[in-house]
């Protein structure tokens, strides 16, 4: 578990060799930047620090620098960032690796090295034997998407390092308003923490008054006020997001990316499946399925079918028609209530 790898970083318990993969982009970035200031201080970094992208850069160059003994210090780290050769999904790497010599090193790092492979795949390709090899050598960390415990107690201790704390219901609150983007919730808790003073309990009251809401936010707050038909408080929030130049056809792509999602856990959920096998078979955080669990079940089937029959009629005016865009979502929200 990624937390684990971050404690033994804490404990100075470094190894010559990290695989660093998975999608969620906050782990992989903060696993990088704990061991970079662990190994490193900021002196050193200035002259035994690199990294390279692979997509651009033959891997043979940087084992070069990783067999070079670092400059004014005991030790180096090399960041090496997207191996395209270790998964079979479609990149954009056209350079011929000699991945034998990689093969090589593997067998004999350099014990003043610290290599650290950032690969933001979903998937590697075990069938490749430089795969095999890396994992077998490496300290290896599974950048997956937390579910719903395991950012909650993430949050939990992000926010005991920055010296607060939240109220049960603040803590529910924020993951609400924010959503699950780590990076997000982080820029929050930093925030909050500044703010809170003397007063190191976080209440619901204050995330509700200091939480910037995602866009994905708003456009599901936009919604439940239309499952409310609570027309005028869903056309507020549309105006709003006018104001901050967000562009209608995103907005309208993502109700109807909302909707699409109410309509298919409905489906999944009367087949039987639980909401962490739809969040599996949808590749979607299960969170939101949660959320959209709670919406689901205050329509029909017949209003789903309605209101997706809608959706698709204002796609298709909002990419061929000479309407104009914003009064077209408008147009759109006042249907969605009937």
């Amino acid at each position: 578990m990624v937390f684990d790898i971050w404690k033994q970083i804490k404990r100075r318990e470094i190894a010559p060799i990290y695989l660093l993969y998975g999608t969620e982009a906050f782990l992989i970035n903060e696993t990088k930047q704990q061991l970079l200031n662990q190994v490193l201080n900021e002196e050193e970094k200035d002259f035994n620090f690199s990294a390279y992208d692979l997509e651009e850069t033959p891997i043979e160059l940087a084992l070069e620098d990783a067999e070079t003994f670092p400059f004014l210090g005991e030790k180096k780290v090399i960041f090496l960032h997207n191996p395209g050769f270790l998964t079979a999904e479609k990149t954009k790497d056209k350079i011929d690796h000699n991945v034998s010599r990689f093969e090589a090193y593997l067998k004999e790092p350099a014990p003043y090295t610290v290599l650290v492979i950032s690969a933001p795949y979903e998937k590697l390709d075990e069938r490749k034997k430089i795969t095999k090899e890396l994992k077998r050598t490496a300290v290896t960390v599974e950048a997956k998407k937390l579910n719903e415990p395991e950012l909650k107690n993430w949050i939990k201790d992000r926010a005991k390092g920055n010296g607060i704390s939240f109220d049960p219901d603040a803590l529910e609150l924020l993951i609400t308003l924010v959503g699950t983007n780590m990076f997000m919730i982080a820029s929050e808790i930093d925030k909050l923490s500044l703010y809170a003073g003397d007063n190191k309990t976080i209440p619901a009251s204050t995330v509700e008054n200091l939480v910037s809401r995602s866009l994905e936010q708003n456009i599901f707050t936009l919604i439940e006020k239309v499952v409310q038909r609570r027309l005028e408080d869903a056309l507020r929030i549309y105006y709003d997001l006018l104001k901050q130049n967000e562009e209608p056809i995103k907005i309208l792509a993502l109700i109807a990316g909302q909707f699409r999602l109410i309509y298919q856990v409905k489906e999944l959920s009367r087949r039987g499946y639980g909401q962490q096998q739809i969040a599996g078979y949808l590749k979607t955080h299960p969170f939101r399925v949660k959320l959209a669990a709670g919406q689901a079940n205050k329509f029909t089937d017949e209003e789903l079918t309605r209101l997706m029959a809608l959706l698709a009629d204002a796609d298709y005016q909002m990419k061929t028609g000479g309407m104009n865009k914003s009064l077209l979502v408008e147009m759109l929200l006042f249907k969605l209530k009937r």
